[in-house]
């Protein structure tokens, strides 16, 4: 196998400059410069990176293309901070400085957009398995609480952009790969452009029959997309998109199974039967869809303003039970921007708006006789409330000095009914009290090429959906949000040819009323939430890249790049115990202490590239109780390619890639406090794949 996934590799031979895989548009950069200006937009205007007060990391559809399309982990797991994991494939876990404590699965405490469209809905859950890798051409992420402009949340927020907003060609492509374990993985794109309209169309199917027992994986996925442009500066975006995903799951293992054949799905035990026996799986049908505009009112006065809604059909024949939930949400998100007349030494800006959202939930649990829905157990409705009032002040001193003050209002409450067994008549309402968050940042430029930057920030998170009626499938009506201070500064350094670049940040990050995961028995299967104590959360993070070798036409290596991120933390529990056990002072779970990603890019003759990374992560503590851990492990993985021109617009790309090329047997994505103990989700040894692009 090695020599097989070797020989793919390196028989393409290989470097960087990947141009997009479903898009044959490749903007104009200025070539004085070796790396482009990064430019922001998470805080509702664009600025450049180097100077905003946050701690934030952008992914560029360039960085992405290197990067394996079959999902979206390796790409966000180069980003310090950002732990995604996958249990099987298609199951997304996602956290961001350590919110993953909150998740049995699917992801809790980070908040994501779709352009300006929430795609977190009211309760709290994020489908972000449902989108294809290609259909995203822009990721930023801002780490840390960060509910001032985004609401309640104290993992930090994501913001994807399914819109490359600096194209206006016309274009079409294709592009196909398959690999190890059944992996087939194809997309096509089309973009025309009519008058003032710019329209995309992206599609994309995934099937892949897994490493393990009872872990097949595909998905059927659409997006449209409508840029218009009806006058110089205004202009409406139309997008949505369509997921039909469905997934097996195999289960978690004990130790002594994963390390006697890892690939097996979780076996029966004398309470229960096993996965195979009980065909456990994960469907999700999402429709979501939306209107943007933004308007400028005045040259000195705009407004965005997004109306959106959202369908999921998910069903989930488990172990014990039988879920099908059915989930409608629909919202809007408005802000107003003034900014100052235009002074030599003194800018500013102001925004205020606000953000609503309604979730209204069927939640219903049944029989499961091997794979089949069977007699009801309980069926509830659980409706959910979110919005939240946001106002921010930024101004720019001396051109040298940045500052920022924002605030926001949150407003959450559900109400809920079982209609089986009891057969309520009335809703029962929980509110919580109004929060606000604030959040007070400046930068400083030192110099034109170092900036420094504090900032500090509460966070504030309430109980997701799925916590409040978890699987014992009562509504914990006693759970409460959890809140915290965090502290934070940090440097951002580049040289004058911007070849080099360097983030750090420093953060310590209080917060109490954690809420924690329970396990209840092991015949039920069934698990609650609670409030426990709090956590200390200190930790740094460093970002560094650089060009050894500056992008050039003569010689044979005629580019070389590298890249580091470091991410080192000490999360610790506080106050909290229960009635058998103190785990004040243990390591919060699921957090590894040291996690390095190394890339190393090289850019060849004739358009040949070839991309590496390396992955590691220290150990992990699996439970509250620390007495078990998973092993750290080391990952390689390398991709490389030739792209050449058909004419004088056709574009046309081979490439091959291989994971985990060091074979090491590791769990991406361990359970939590694992009833049984089954902590283990084996992760595929050593892999390979091979694929085209081609667009016109």
């Amino acid at each position: 196998m090695i020599k097989r996934c070797l020989s793919l590799v390196f028989a393409l031979a290989v470097a960087t400059g990947v141009y997009a895989q479903n898009s044959i548009y490749i903007p104009k950069k200025d070539t004085s410069k070796v790396l482009d200006p990064v430019i922001i937009k998470a805080y509702l205007s664009e600025q450049p990176l180097l100077s905003a007060p946050a701690s934030a990391s952008v992914l560029n559809k360039d960085q992405l293309s290197r990067q394996p399309d079959n999902s979206f982990v390796s790409a966000l797991n180069s980003v310090p901070g950002v732990r995604a994991e996958e249990r099987s494939p298609g199951s997304y876990r996602l956290s961001i400085r350590g919110s993953v404590i909150r998740s049995p699965f699917g992801i809790r405490d980070v908040k994501i957009y779709y352009d300006e469209i929430s795609l977190t809905d009211a309760g709290g859950n994020t489908y972000l398995n449902a989108l294809d890798f290609n259909s995203i051409n822009h990721i930023e992420i801002l780490k840390g609480p960060d509910g001032s402009l985004f609401g309640a949340n104290s993992g930090g927020v994501v913001l994807l952009s399914p819109i490359n907003r600096r194209s206006d060609s016309s274009f079409a492509s294709v592009a196909l790969n398959g690999g190890s374990y059944g992996l087939v993985h194809e997309n096509a794109a089309l973009q025309t452009q009519l008058g003032n309209s710019t329209f995309s169309l992206n599609q994309g199917y995934e099937t892949y029959a897994g490493y393990r027992q009872n872990s097949n994986m595909q998905r059927h996925f659409i997006q449209a997309a409508d840029r218009w442009k009806y006058n110089a500066k205004d202009e409406l975006r139309a997008l949505a998109f369509y997921s039909d995903l469905n997934y097996e799951t195999p289960g978690g293992l004990t130790l002594a199974q994963y390390q006697t054949n890892p690939t097996l799905a979780r076996p029966a035990t004398k309470f229960v039967p096993g996965a195979l026996q009980q065909k456990i799986a994960i469907g999700t049908k999402m429709l979501l869809g939306g209107l943007v505009n933004e308007l400028h009112i005045t040259d000195r006065l705009r407004n965005v303003l997004s109306v959106f809604g959202s369908y999921v059909d998910f069903s989930n024949p488990f172990i014990t039970n039988y879920e099908r939930r059915y989930e409608g949400t629909y919202g809007l998100r408005t802000y107003f921007e003034l900014t100052g007349k235009p002074q030599t030494n003194f800018n500013w800006r102001l925004n205020l708006g606000l953000e609503w959202q309604q979730t209204n939930a069927d939640i219903n649990n049944y029989g499961n006789r091997k794979g089949v829905r069977d007699t009801a157990q309980t069926l509830d409705k659980v409706n959910t409330n979110q919005h939240f009032f946001f106002t921010r002040y930024a101004a720019d001193i001396d051109k040298r000095l940045h500052a920022e003050a924002a605030l926001s209002l949150n407003f959450y409450d559900y109400k809920f009914r079982n209609v089986y067994p009891n057969a309520e008549t009335d809703f029962t309402n929980r509110s919580f009290t109004p929060q606000l968050m604030p959040r007070i940042a400046f930068s400083y430029d030192v110099t034109n090429d170092f900036i420094w930057r504090a900032s500090v920030s509460r966070g504030y998170s309430t109980p997701t959906t799925a916590e409040i009626r978890p699987t014992d499938n009562i509504i914990n009506t006693s759970l409460q949000p959890e809140h915290g201070w965090n502290y934070e500064t940090g440097f951002r350094l580049r040289n004058k040819d911007e070849s080099t670049y360097l983030d750090a940040s420093v953060f310590y990050y209080r917060l109490q009323n954690a809420i924690v995961i329970r396990g209840v028995d092991e015949v039920n299967e069934t698990e609650h939430f609670t409030n426990e104590g709090g956590t200390s959360q200190p930790g740094i993070e460093v970002y560094f890249t650089t060009w050894f070798i500056k992008p050039n036409s003569s010689g044979f290596i005629r580019g070389l790049q590298f890249s580091e991120s470091v991410a080192l933390s000490k999360f610790t529990f506080k106050n909290y115990s229960d009635s058998t056990k103190n785990y004040s002072g243990n390591k919060v779970p699921g957090v590894p202490g040291q996690v390095l990603v190394t890339n190393i890019t090289f850019k060849f003759p004739q358009n040949i590239y070839l991309f590496t990374q390396y992955n590691y992560t220290s150990s992990v503590a699996l439970n509250d109780a620390n007495s078990i851990f998973a092993a750290q492990y080391h990952l390689l993985q390398a991709k490389a390619g030739w792209q050449f021109s058909i004419n004088r617009k056709g574009k046309f790309e081979i490439y091959a890639g291989a994971d985990n090329l060091l074979n090491q047997k590791y769990s991406l994505g361990n359970d939590l406090n694992a009833i049984g103990s089954r902590y283990f989700n084996p992760a595929p040894p050593r892999n390979c794949y091979i694929g085209f692009s081609a667009g016109f």
